[in-house]
């Protein structure tokens, strides 16, 4: 009969079915799963006050005592000034004082917080808000208004935090990498315009006529800088994989849901002047949320670039699957 037909048929459509790679079908049960979680740590009923700001107490001075010190600035121009040719001393400095106001808000209300556990000053609708926050594991909207873009939970908001402050602070004391970690920056796009405007003004050109090209690196270490233009690391591929041996996209792996980007060499030069092989236009997102809005600079808040991959496949097959670079996962 037709009911016995369609009780044979499976409860669930395979991702196949939708130009979706079997991968997707692991992300929606963690994505449902979260969501889950989620909900009922809302529900659930939580220890007595005073174990609780023990809890939140004991959590916000762990992160005082881990955070680095407060970027001197003034020693980081002396260091690095302002040169006509060297636009990446400016991108430093700017990516300083952006982590300085973090840092300085994290370490301010961590510290009123510790203060209005105690009774020594009011509770406040922000302070209560962090103190919420950290005892559930989530990052504080007061951190939120003056962060980067991340949907880490706490513990791994603070550690990517302590990293990006380690890297800038080794470029302060042992000068600019030969390999930058693209994902460690506050404003990811002040990187790129910094390379094309130091080869605009190397060779005498103007500056909106140059785009990149990109080019996935075969060398495990890099020992210097490139003459032109610069080496990124720290990107994730989502939806599909690098394939070493090809040297072009791959379809994924099945129950690998991601994989780290090798080395990616960015060259700068004319726009007419680069290679019209087969490629697909990866999008990098900052997060996996893939979305953002248009903020005052004219730059998407999450967008971040486009990167030509190598491919045998149309565009609209890695577009389907919906195959994208991130500068950081969720955990």
């Amino acid at each position: 009969t037709y009911i016995d037909f369609i009780n044979t048929l499976p409860s669930g459509s395979n991702p196949e079915l939708y130009g979706l790679h079997e991968n997707a079908d692991i992300v929606k049960c963690i994505n449902d799963t979260g969501d889950l979680i989620e909900d009922i740590s809302m529900i659930i009923t939580h220890e007595p006050i005073t174990s609780t700001e023990q809890v939140v107490d004991q959590l916000a001075n762990d992160i005082l005592n881990k955070l680095p010190h407060h970027f001197e600035m003034v020693v980081v121009a002396k260091k690095y000034p302002m040169e006509y040719k060297e636009s990446l001393n400016m991108v430093l400095r700017q990516e300083l004082i952006r982590f300085n106001r973090l840092s300085d808000e994290i370490r301010s209300s961590l510290k009123n917080l510790r203060k209005a556990i105690k009774g020594e000053v009011f509770m406040s609708k922000d302070l209560a808000d962090v103190f919420t926050s950290i005892y559930e594991g989530k990052q504080p909207m007061l951190w939120q208004r003056k962060s980067y873009p991340s949907i880490k939970p706490l513990a791994g908001y603070i550690k990517d935090l302590i990293e990006r402050l380690n890297f800038f602070n080794s470029w302060i004391t042992d000068g600019q990498p030969n390999t930058f970690w693209v994902s460690g920056f506050f404003f990811t796009q002040s990187l790129f315009s910094g390379v094309l405007q130091n080869y605009a003004r190397k060779h005498h050109i103007p500056v909106d006529s140059l785009s990149f090209e990109f080019k996935v690196s075969e060398e495990q270490q890099i020992t210097k800088q490139p003459d032109d233009g610069c080496y990124i690391t720290g990107l994730f591929i989502e939806g599909a994989r690098w394939d070493s041996i090809e040297k072009r996209l791959g379809e994924s792996i099945p129950k690998i849901l991601f994989e780290t980007m090798p080395v990616i060499t960015c060259k700068p030069g004319m726009k007419d002047n680069h290679s019209t092989n087969t490629f697909y236009d990866c999008p990098v997102y900052k997060t996996r949320m893939r979305r953002g809005i248009l903020s005052t600079t004219g730059h998407s808040t999450n967008f971040v670039i486009y990167i030509p991959l190598p491919s045998n496949e149309h565009q609209h097959h890695w577009i389907n699957r919906g195959v994208a670079m991130v500068c950081q996962l969720d955990y």
